[in-house]
């Protein structure tokens, strides 16, 4: 429950953090004559929604296990994350279609003044991303990426934007367009950042195996327990913020079922106390004279 409730608590603080940077943004660069601003306030709008989103995902996750849904309702979360990309491929959209625009309209060049609020945007952006992705480690959340890497997307587009800007002002005019290609520009990475958010999340309901050291993990906590001699078959599969484990553990052959049902009990618990992380786990008892195939 506390990687749970760290999750949540961690969504409201991006949730409150990209309603006052959009309400920022926009009015930055209404008055201030910058696109790059107001496509940066875009962004954070369309990231405002996908919060809640996360926010939805991670306490609807959080449900306990019912007849209908025995494994929990951890797969919430990456369809989620897909939402999430959905609402950021939008957003690079709208960016980039109305940066053409402007790159074919004439306006006038943005206000110098506008470069300091974006530099005050950049560094709480990556302190945001820092935090969130630092949370998302801990409680092993995809939508939690996801949402950092919103962050770090606001962060480049913002570097974008005060590059655009800068260009703008140094040069003067015939250079107002700058302003609009960094906004296209940031349009491209923020599909690219789309991608990276999507491919996990695919990999984590299509239950790709990606667990390497989880299971190297659980392959020496098991060679711990009395009675276990190896551990053969070890499957992963992850469902919210737990992960679900099928394992073949290698026992004495000469045991009783009873024996044997004990010495399952008694690695699983172990597995669970060592590994907080795991949801279900399923031990399968082997004879240690026998191969599976």
């Amino acid at each position: 429950m506390q990687a749970e409730q760290t999750a949540i608590r961690t969504t409201y603080f991006s949730i409150a953090g990209n309603t006052m940077l959009a309400g920022i943004k926009g009015l930055a660069g209404f008055f201030g004559n910058s696109y790059a601003l107001i496509a940066d306030a875009i962004e954070s709008t369309a990231d405002i929604f996908s919060s809640i989103l996360v926010l939805f995902g991670l306490k609807y996750a959080n449900r306990p296990a019912d007849k209908n849904h025995p494994y929990g309702h951890g797969r919430i979360e990456p369809l989620v994350t897909f939402a999430v990309v959905g609402f950021l491929i939008v957003s690079a959209t709208i960016i980039a279609y109305e940066s053409i625009q402007n790159i074919n309209t004439p306006h006038e060049l943005p206000k110098f003044w506008t470069l300091f609020i974006l530099v005050a945007i950049i560094i709480w952006k990556e302190i945001s991303f820092q935090i969130v992705i630092r949370k998302s480690k801990e409680t092993n959340s995809s939508s939690l990426k996801a949402d950092a890497w919103h962050h770090r997307s606001d962060a480049i587009t913002s570097v974008a934007a005060f590059i655009g800007i800068s260009i703008a002002l140094i040069f003067g005019k015939g250079y107002e367009t700058a302003d609009d290609w960094a906004a296209l520009f940031a349009s491209g990475f923020i599909l690219y950042n789309s991608y990276r958010i999507f491919r996990p999340a695919l990999s984590e309901i299509m239950d790709e195996h990606t667990y390497d050291e989880l299971v190297q993990e659980i392959r020496e906590i098991s060679l711990t327990v009395e009675g276990v001699y190896d551990t053969e078959k070890c499957f992963v599969r992850k469902a919210g913020l737990k992960y679900h484990i099928d394992l073949h553990a290698t026992v004495n052959r000469n045991i009783t079922v009873k024996q044997g049902h004990d010495i399952a009990h008694k690695l699983k618990n172990i597995l669970r106390e060592r590994l907080p992380q795991l949801g279900h786990v399923l031990i399968h008892i082997e004879p240690d004279d026998l191969k599976v195939h």
